[in-house]
């Protein structure tokens, strides 16, 4: 059985920084694609970042470009996503996605 669970999540203030972790389980971690996603409040779900296969080819959506940094350990099975500078209109709720699988998600609230 598939298994992405997400942590890391937590209120922080604007400008600051959190590292998100999926650990996943029950498929070969290496042979997949993975990214992330997020649902803002009130909103649909939005692309955040794909990392792909060997993890030498990533790509970002515009508005996290530059301030986000996705990486994977495929020895822990584990995906990351680092985000430095945020805003407030960052806040949401964060899913670890494989193909069209996602975890329960890690709630991230950027507030002062």
């Amino acid at each position: 059985e598939v298994q992405l669970v997400e942590s890391g999540g937590g209120l922080v203030q604007p400008g600051g920084s959190l590292r998100l972790s999926c650990a996943a389980s029950g498929f070969t971690f290496s042979n997949y694609a993975m990214g992330w996603v997020r649902q803002p409040p009130g909103k649909g779900l939005e692309w955040v970042s794909t990392i792909y296969i060997g993890g030498t080819v990533i790509s970002y959506a515009d508005s996290v470009k530059g301030r986000f940094t996705i990486s994977r350990d495929d020895a822990k099975n584990t995906l990351y996503l680092r985000m430095n500078s945020l805003q407030p209109n960052d806040t949401a709720v964060y899913y670890c996605k494989q193909g069209d699988r996602r975890g329960r998600g890690t709630q991230v609230t950027v507030s002062s």
